[in-house]
């Protein structure tokens, strides 16, 4: 295994390990369960960041979504990939990184491909002057207030975004985490 990057890790329903594949072979009609992880990033005044996904993504290319999606590495834990993930796509280290749904998970279908992972959904602060994102990677990007975001939903968001947003408003976790990030120096 050359580059433990280029791999996900097979799970079973209760996120046991299974074995690994290719990232690049992993997703398609009958995609493994495999785990992931999802990142959703605010800025002190309660913005997040949406990002609208390149074109070249083999997986909803051009869809706007939440700030970073990835796989952890064989090995890697899931917030060291999320702030790995943050860092290679927007080129900003996530600041008070904080897991509030450890075991979201989704199944998710367009166009013959298929998502389908167990992805806990971490929250995080960044400064918006820092965002610089990697192109191959990102088409588009934008901070939207966070009420305003949830009250346009579904909107033509990924569908792990629209369901996550959802479950993070309802979580009880996310007010305490933008509360702390409103009041810090």
């Amino acid at each position: 295994m050359r580059n433990p990057t280029d791999w996900v890790v097979l799970v079973d329903e209760e996120d046991r390990e299974l074995g690994v594949a290719r990232k690049s072979e992993v997703h398609h009609a009958a995609t493994p369960l495999h785990r992931a992880f999802s990142l959703f990033l605010f800025d002190r005044d309660g913005r997040t960041l949406l990002q609208q996904r390149a074109l070249t993504k083999r997986t909803w290319p051009g869809v706007w979504s939440n700030a970073c999606c990835g796989h952890p590495a064989p090995g890697e834990a899931s917030a060291d990939a999320a702030a790995r993930r943050c860092r290679e796509e927007l080129g900003v280290a996530p600041e008070r990184l904080t897991l509030l749904l450890p075991r979201y998970r989704y199944r998710a279908e367009a166009d013959g491909v298929v998502e389908n992972e167990v992805c806990p959904v971490f929250v995080a602060a960044a400064d918006p002057a820092a965002i610089a994102p990697d192109r191959a990677e990102v088409e588009a990007w934008r901070w939207m207030d966070w009420r305003a975001f949830l009250a346009g939903l579904p909107g033509a968001y990924s569908p792990w975004c629209v369901e996550e947003a959802r479950l993070l408003a309802a979580s009880g976790g996310l007010g305490p985490f933008l509360g702390a990030l409103h009041r810090a120096p």
